[in-house]
């Protein structure tokens, strides 16, 4: 039987990324002793007053069809989210999804096609690859360099630059290393940008997980908002993955191309859902201040706790919930040192090279486990480390 091209261009892209994971959930589900440091997935709950409006919304008869454009209830609570940074955003300028990943699957199909390639920094998040290929589009990759705390640089992205791109898929609060775009590096990205006529897709979904210093963002520089779609959710934000609540907010002729293609391929959120994200949105909720703190703790845990592994050099993170730790000093790859640690160790972390290339002497530490956890899994690397018998100059 035939099928359509998509599922070739995508074929390797998805869950083989996570295959360690999936792995190390198996073994917990026989019992194995795990210690799970692989996905972002917040260790609090959402406050008590989410679930007591999205189950009040409920019991109000908030489940029947939406629309495509959104529930007036989470387009209004956006408006004035996102009027507090631009004061030109309006209703016209919103499109609700399920999620940030859906947000920039449905942004990309709208904005790219075969024949055109997206430019992504590397390391770059494990999907961003399948949601740029799934359109047909090619990916370019602009080098985030380690002594440059994995910061864009212009003069890269300039290099970079082929005549068939359109669109900067940039992410900022970054996953995986923790980086955080000041607004000088955004304008100065943001200028190449409008020489060579790219759109700007910025994932922000970490935005309120900054450690220190202020969030930074091409849809706040005027001479940019034209260029400029921001995609989001309230996953990480209010520690709610699993309700599926995201968006996109551009200009107003791009929200209006793109409201058939949303439509076509969902026609709305649940408005339930809607109204509790309307409610967090509106509402002054501590969570991501907790976990703000907790992060930063626990990532700070984890540099001092590997000061003394031979091969092993933390990038302490600037913001999210992921720690990134070189391991080249080992002689292992990430792929390498993260199996063995599954296997010998019981630590199951993500290996760099599900973020790409310039990852693959990398694994990331997902934070969001407790400090007793974080600080038996530091011991379990060190030892790891200790037993691999090489140890190289490790860099200033």
């Amino acid at each position: 039987m035939r099928y359509a091209s998509i599922t070739d261009r995508l074929a390797s892209l998805g869950s083989e990324k996570w295959a360690i994971h999936a792995e190390a959930r198996k073994r917990k589900q026989k019992g194995e002793p795990i210690i799970e440091l692989t996905i972002g997935e917040p260790d609090m709950p959402p406050h008590d007053s989410l679930l007591t409006e999205a189950t009040r919304a409920m019991h109000a008869g908030r489940y029947r069809y939406s629309n495509g454009r959104g529930e007036p209830s989470v387009v209004e609570a956006l408006v004035r989210k996102y009027r507090r940074r631009r004061s030109d955003v309006t209703s016209a300028n919103v499109l609700c999804f399920p999620g940030t990943q859906t947000a920039l699957f449905v942004v990309m199909l709208g904005l790219v096609e075969k024949g055109d390639a997206v430019l992504v920094g590397d390391p770059l998040y494990a999907t961003y690859e399948g949601v740029i290929r799934a359109t047909g589009a090619d990916q370019v990759t602009v080098p985030l360099r380690p002594e440059n705390g994995f910061h864009m640089q212009a003069a890269d992205l300039e290099r970079a630059i082929t005549p068939n791109c359109r669109v900067l898929l940039l992410n900022t609060p970054h996953n995986p290393t923790g980086a955080v775009l000041t607004a000088q590096e955004i304008a100065a990205i943001g200028e190449v940008c409008r020489r060579h006529d790219l759109w700007i897709v910025c994932d922000e979904v970490y935005e309120e997980l900054v450690f220190s210093g202020e969030f930074a963002s091409p849809f706040d520089n005027a001479d940019l908002a034209e260029r400029t779609i921001v995609c989001s959710s309230i996953s990480k934000s209010h520690a709610a993955p699993g309700f599926r609540s995201g968006w996109a907010v551009g200009p107003e002729e791009f929200a209006n191309r793109l409201l058939s293609v949303s439509e076509t391929m969902l026609f709305g959120v649940q408005p339930f859902i809607a109204d509790m994200t309307a409610f967090a949105l509106d509402n002054p909720i501590d969570t991501s201040s907790r976990m703000r703190a907790a992060y930063k703790n626990r990532a700070d845990r984890i540099v001092a706790g590997l000061a003394g592994a031979p091969g092993l050099m933390p990038l302490p993170p600037e913001a999210g919930m992921f720690i990134v730790v070189d391991v080249s000093g080992t002689g292992m790859s990430g792929e390498e040192f993260a199996w063995r640690l599954l296997d010998e160790e019981q630590v199951a972390v993500m290996p760099g090279s599900s973020f790409g290339e310039g990852a693959s002497s990398f694994i990331r530490i997902s934070l969001t486990v407790p400090e007793e956890k974080i600080d038996e899994a530091c011991r379990r690397m060190s030892a790891l480390a200790a037993r691999s018998g090489f140890r190289k100059e490790r860099r200033a």
